[in-house]
């Protein structure tokens, strides 16, 4: 048997990158389900308030944490409000990849 000494060591510098690739893919995918449930209440707070007679675009955008006020594209057509999101990303070209987009329709009132 030969020395081993210190092979646990760069096995763990050999598989370090790989494991933080893995960490980042996987927090890339949580901030997009985040931003998908983000869309979805901005979508619904804005067909509420076009069904009430006020400003869907104005809610969608309130709906939604400060962060995102940057990140969004809210637009009304008839009686659905469609928001787009980009989640939270540190490569812009990766957060246009993952952007999630989720509607919501109402009844304008009256």
């Amino acid at each position: 048997m030969g020395d081993e000494r210190g092979q646990a060591a760069v096995e763990l510098v050999a598989a370090l990158p790989a494991l933080l690739l893995a960490a980042i893919v996987a927090l890339q995918l949580l901030a997009a389900g985040y931003a998908m449930t983000l869309a979805d209440g901005a979508a619904e707070a804005g067909a509420l308030a076009l069904a009430s007679g006020g400003s869907a675009a104005e809610a969608a955008r309130g709906a939604l944490p400060g962060w995102a006020t940057d990140d969004v594209a809210v637009s009304v057509q008839g009686g659905t409000v469609t928001v787009r999101l980009l989640p939270p990303s540190p490569l812009r070209s990766l957060a246009d990849r993952l952007a999630v987009t989720s509607s919501a329709s109402a009844r304008p009132a009256r």
